[in-house]
């Protein structure tokens, strides 16, 4: 097992701490009738992560930097652990599919976003659908209603990661092994 070093630590780190932050102060909140909503950048980052460190180290620095966001919030305290899941696996996934030799690389970067964002939304709704209906009891129309609202609201999210991740990573790539 090869070990990770003080300056993979590093890289995580800092990664984390600007997915935290991105989701704390880059953040719109959308009342619905059900509950709050957010519109945040916080995916960004996470997409970003991915791109940047690659499947394993990106995942962390997405799963660790929404877990402490979510652990400071008493609003989204409960949901910490499923966070962190679901932000790690967008990153793996946008990381596993973007890493690699330059070649195709924005093609790379644009599918990994894509399938990262997506796979996250998809994770978010089931979770959704599995709490709204069969841990608060909501009827199914309720229930409906909750989901398809978090969906167009989740859905314009992954598109602005997307949007934002994938020329961020292009610009940033060249020079991420030098910043640290």
């Amino acid at each position: 097992m090869e070990k990770i070093t003080v300056k993979e630590i590093t890289r995580i780190g800092i990664m984390a701490a600007a997915v935290y932050a991105a989701s704390a102060f880059l953040q719109i909140s959308i009342p619905t009738a059900i509950d709050n909503t957010r519109l945040h950048m916080g995916n960004v980052m996470c997409l970003l992560s991915g791109m940047l460190l690659g499947p394993l180290q990106g995942g962390l620095a997405a799963g660790i930097g929404s877990l402490f966001f979510d652990l400071t919030n008493p609003a989204y305290i409960a949901s910490a652990p499923f966070t962190f899941c679901f932000k790690f696996v967008m990153a793996w996934i946008c990381g596993k599919i973007a890493s690699g030799s330059s070649a195709h690389l924005k093609r790379r970067y644009v599918i990994g976003g894509i399938a990262g964002a997506f796979a996250y939304v998809a994770l978010y709704l089931s979770k959704s659908f599995v709490e709204h209906r069969f841990v608060i009891g909501l009827p199914m129309e309720a229930v409906m209603l909750a989901v398809t609202q978090k969906a167009v609201v989740s859905s314009v999210n992954a598109v602005l990661a997307c949007m934002v991740a994938v020329p961020l990573g292009l610009a940033l790539r060249p020079v991420v092994g030098k910043l640290i």
